[in-house]
């Protein structure tokens, strides 16, 4: 992009508010040149950066006549002239179908509504002027567009979007939706605004966005959010060449960057926390690595570029913090807040197919821009793995160009199309995330995470009328995926979350008493009565454990997930509950899509055959869904099967979403504990991917593992085969061979290399002092951490632990060898 025609200094640029003067005259140079110059090199910079900015918004080294770029292109054409056809110009609104104009403003939700509005029509107005500018759209440098884009800025900017224009409804529209907007059309429209438009719009983001908000790192001034205000500064500073406020944008990037340990933000164990107490790496942990990402693109080699030692901690949360929920190219819903009932959005004259994979693309979209700011072996390894999610994503492919914009797109296709990146395949490992109570486990077969709630960590978030329905998903909810899904990873991207019954997703004990949309209140406010939740891993294995609480209901339970390497043990105890309800255990709920037909057996014999019906065998031992999953009762097992077709709308759990029926068909898995049950329980192995024929073969193996224990004091298995031996201590007491005097998690492997690893959390972070028994001839302890503060070994081993109510819920991990 060049320079204006007629271009002004930064420093008389404010000055100028009518029509565009001529800035500077060639002349003799004199005794100032040198001064001159310097100032033209500091106006040339902003230049740059104007450039810089366009081309991350516009994307490049595309081909507009290639697909898919051919067909965005053309689509992005046709809908500005819609919108441009539709402008209609009015008193508190620029389009019919978007009136902003509130008649009683203030910060109640039909305020919220209106000024959502001002954000919409801007981003109408941004799409029109980005079809202006790109190539192929059939509007390229169209004047009509131009004329109808000025006029939109201008209409905008007097009715709603000025300096004597009050905040109202929404804070985010007017400090972050509109100006960012606003910005992006001000770069895109540089050459063709005129000084008193851009004064204009300078002013009203001065208005709205003061550099008091980026004063102080609290309140709605954090994590995804600042990155987003520092965006507006940037942009603000570039457009008419403040270096102050480019300046104060990226000093204020800092404050994201150090680890909390509390509230919002990036903690050490990996977890990210947006509203206090949502995990949200897939979704305002996208909006945190994009923004990251394309200031660090934006600023890298100008005088402001970030430079922050700790920006490392950032970068390393890619491996360490995104990596472990992005899967075959989605990321995890579990981590994805109230996004999740966003799958089909109307959005003015589009439907708008959202999902974990369009999320999961727009995050590893992300990771690429991120890595050019990053060192050159971080950037190789992210190229790979980015390579990997993508090539591997049976149910989005990418290349369709359905996930992302052209911009994203035309980086994504450079990557796959780059003959030296090889794709890395998926890493195998379980990792814990204390701080937001998840999980996430992976091996060959099979991929899986657990969410979990707590005093710190919401049940489910609803807010802006969206998620309504979500009240169980922090209720031990196993999100779980094989390495050959025939449905190519859809089970909760294909029509999931408007259809499935809420009162009975997958892995979760919960109360069928009937709650309100938004049962709870919004924003996190909803959160269990317990801090008992967490769990231990060696890296490779773990126990996980929840004190399940029902949300407005007097349900508890107590469950332990031990996750190995072809399976996940499940025991639930201590159910109980007074609601005058039924309470049930889902063992698995699985979605056919809209027309699936699959098997299922129950110890080998077809059941549920037919839609809408249900079946209960007694003394169940094992069952199979053909093309999905095993699953193993010990001990047998009262088992409860149904096979049904739902139909719902995503405007059913989310205000803003279509209202289309959607069907789709589900086998579901239930341990059926009956209304107000007392200390019930349940107990089965769940087999990812496996066949009939192994699912069978592992009901009969009756010496592959032991359930050493399965009440409300402790809870705990024993598998031979991979050395291993684990038990969630609710109460101090014995299990097996492992006798604690604490409420502990405990996970021992016994290699055969001669060594183990005994591994130990407090996921209460409570315990003071702890000691542990191993009945297991032991030589000599070879690491330890810090925690421990005793080790003796012989007979048995006796470890001693200090406070451990400091440690986060993280895993004290102890190596020793064997006898």
């Amino acid at each position: 992009m060049t320079s204006p025609s007629l271009p002004w200094s930064r420093r008389s640029f404010l000055a100028t508010s009518a029509a565009v003067g001529a800035a500077f005259t060639v002349g003799t140079p004199g005794p100032a040149s040198a001064a001159a110059d310097a100032s033209s090199a500091v106006d040339d910079e902003f230049a740059v950066l104007r450039t810089k900015w366009r081309a991350l918004y516009l994307g490049e080294g595309f081909s507009p006549t290639a697909e898919p770029f051919k067909s965005k292109l053309a689509a992005l054409g046709t809908q500005a002239r819609a919108w441009q056809d539709a402008m209609a110009p009015a008193t508190g609104s620029l389009w019919p179908d978007a009136v902003f104009g509130d008649p009683d403003p203030d910060t109640d939700t039909e305020s919220y509504g209106y000024s959502e509005k001002i954000q919409t029509s801007y981003e109408r107005v941004r799409s029109m002027a980005e079809a202006f500018c790109q190539p192929g759209t059939g509007l390229t440098g169209d004047p009509s567009l131009r004329t109808a884009v000025l006029a939109a800025v201008d209409h905008l900017g007097a009715q709603v979007y000025n300096t004597s224009q009050k905040q109202y409804g929404n804070w985010y529209n007017f400090q972050i939706g509109a100006p960012q907007r606003l910005l992006d059309i001000c770069v895109l429209m540089y050459e063709h605004l005129s000084a008193a438009q851009l004064t204009a719009a300078i002013e009203a983001v001065d208005h709205f966005v003061p550099d008091s908000l980026v004063a102080s790192y609290s309140g709605t001034s954090t994590g995804a959010n600042r990155i987003d205000l520092c965006r507006v500064l940037a942009l603000r500073g570039v457009l008419d060449g403040t270096a102050a406020k480019i300046a104060l944008a990226r000093d204020a990037v800092s404050p994201v960057f150090p680890y909390v340990t509390s509230g919002d933000g990036l903690y050490a164990d990996g977890s990210l926390i947006q509203h206090t107490y949502v995990p949200y790496t897939g979704s305002y942990g996208a909006v945190l690595i994009d923004g990251l990402g394309k200031l660090f693109a934006l600023l890298g080699g100008s005088t402001w570029a970030i430079t922050d030692s700790k920006r490392q901690i950032f970068l390393d949360s890619v491996e360490a913090a995104y990596a472990p929920f992005l899967h075959d190219g989605l990321v995890m819903d579990n981590v994805a807040g109230r996004a999740i009932s966003r799958g089909l959005v109307a959005t003015d004259t589009l439907k708008v197919q959202q999902d974990d994979h369009s999320r999961g693309h727009g995050i590893i979209a992300s990771v690429l821009l991120l890595g050019q700011g990053a060192s050159a072996e971080e950037n190789a390894r992210w190229r790979a793995l980015a390579k990997g999610w993508f090539t591997r994503d049976r149910y989005s492919d990418v290349t369709s160009g359905r996930t992302l914009g052209v911009a994203a797109l035309s980086r994504v296709t450079s990557l796959l199309g780059d003959t030296g990146v090889r794709a890395a395949t998926e890493p195998t490992g379980h990792r814990m995330f204390p701080s937001m109570a998840r999980a996430t486990h992976r091996t060959t077969r099979f991929t899986a995470s657990v969410s979990m709630s707590s005093k710190a960590i919401t049940f489910y978030e609803n807010g802006n009328g969206e998620n309504i329905r979500g009240w169980h998903t922090g209720s031990g909810m196993l999100y779980w995926w094989a390495a050959d899904d025939s449905a190519g990873g859809g089970q909760y991207s294909d029509g999931f979350w408007p259809t499935v019954d809420p009162y009975r997703l997958p892995g979760t004990t919960v109360s069928r008493k009937t709650l309100a949309d938004g049962e709870g209140g919004t924003w996190g406010a909803a959160r269990p009565d317990t801090t008992w939740v967490g769990g231990t891993t060696d890296g490779a294995y773990a126990a996980v454990a929840q004190d399940t609480r029902g949300l407005s209901s007097t349900l508890h339970a107590r469950k332990a997930w031990f996750f190995l390497d072809d399976a996940v043990m499940c025991l639930g105890a201590g159910i109980t509950g007074t609601d005058g309800a039924g309470v049930e255990s889902v063992v698995d709920t699985r979605n056919l899509g809209a027309s699936g037909t699959a098997r299922l057996t129950v110890d080998g014999r077809t059941r549920a055959a037919a839609l809408g019906s249900k079946s209960t065998v007694q003394g169940a031992r094992w069952a199979h869904l053909s093309g999905h999953a095993g699953y193993v009762f010990p001990g047998g097992a009262a088992l409860t099967a149904l096979r049904e077709e739902r139909t719902a709308t995503w405007k059913s759990i989310n205000g803003g979403g279509s209202d289309d029926p959607v069907t789709r068909r589900y086998v579901t898995l239930l341990a059926d504990h009956g209304t107000d049950p007392a200390d019930a329980s349940y107990a089965y192995v769940l087999l990812p991917g496996a066949s009939e024929a192994r699912t069978a073969a592992r009901a009969a193996d009756r010496g592959w593992a032991d359930i050493t224990a399965n009440s409300a004091a402790q809870q705990g298995v024993r598998v031979p085969s991979l050395g291993l031996t684990s038990a969630v201590f609710w109460e101090p007491g014995t299990t097996g061979p492992v006798t604690v005097d604490a409420p502990l998690i405990v996970q021992i492997r016994e290699r055969r290399d001669g060594t183990a690893t005994v591994c130990v959390s407090d996921p209460n972070r409570a315990v003071k002092a702890a000691t542990l028994v191993w009945r297991r001839p032991v030589v000599s302890v070879i690491s330890k951490p810090g925690s421990v503060t005793g080790a003796a070994v012989g007979r048995e081993l006796k470890l001693t632990f200090g406070d451990l109510s400091g440690t986060g819920g993280q895993t004290q991990k102890v190596t020793v060898t064997l006898a």
